[in-house]
Order: structure tokens, then C-alpha cells, then sequence
């Protein structure tokens, strides 16, 4: 019944700038935890950045300083906003959430289709 939809993807050349969305929709009484992943061709998915439930925020090494994660509360949207982009970014990314549902049952790791980002000159 919970949907993830990301959007924000493209071409972007190495120093650029990209902002990816992802919305859930449903009958969501709670998101508790949102997480951005991706995934390069050949390669396991990888944890780029997460809101804990308790408000943490974390992000891997390889995109501090660069990415933000960011959440609209009032409209279920996540936000990740990513700078100086570089080729190694590449990657198809992911929003991840843990839930709960207005009747009361918890949805653990839901997932979307993805967004490919490319970064490329």
C-alpha cells in the first residue's frame, strides 16, 4: 500500500549540482527513519546518508561535506541534495524508509525504483 517515488536524476557534469526527491505515499501514520543508498553497476548498494529515528544524521565518508539529507515532514518527501559532484558518484540511487501504517502495523526497509544519476564531462 506505501509507495516510494524518486525523481531528481540526470547528467550532470563533475562539479555540478543535483537535488533528488522522493516521495512516499500511503496511509503512513509515521516515517521513523529515511535513508538515501545507491548502487554503481557491478557493485553492491551502498549507504549514502540517513535521518535515524532519533534525529541522527549520518552520511558515508565519501560524500561529507557534499550531500545533504534533508526531510518535509508535512508532505512524506526526502530530500538529498548533492554538490560537487563527482564521477564516481554515479550510481542509481534509492530512498529507503521504515514506517508505521495507520493500523498500526511497521514497515521495515521499503524501497523505491530509483533515480540514475550520472556525472560525466
Amino acid at each position: 500500500q506505501v509507495q516510494l517515488a524518486e525523481s531528481g536524476g540526470g547528467l550532470v557534469e563533475p562539479g555540478g549540482s543535483l537535488r533528488l526527491s522522493c516521495v512516499v505515499s500511503g496511509s503512513i501514520f509515521r516515517i521513523y527513519a529515511i535513508r538515501w543508498s545507491r548502487q554503481a553497476p557491478g557493485k553492491q548498494r551502498e549507504l549514502v546518508a540517513t535521518i535515524t529515528s532519533g534525529g541522527r544524521i549520518n552520511y558515508a565518508d565519501s560524500v561529507k561535506g557534499r550531500f545533504t539529507i534533508s526531510r518535509d515532514n508535512a508532505k512524506n518527501t526526502m530530500y538529498l541534495q548533492m554538490d560537487s559532484l563527482k564521477p564516481e558518484d554515479t550510481a542509481v540511487y534509492y530512498c529507503n524508509v521504515d514506517l508505521e501504517l495507520l493500523d498500526g502495523r511497521y514497515e521495515y526497509g521499503l524501497w523505491g525504483q530509483g533515480t540514475q544519476v550520472t556525472v560525466s564531462s
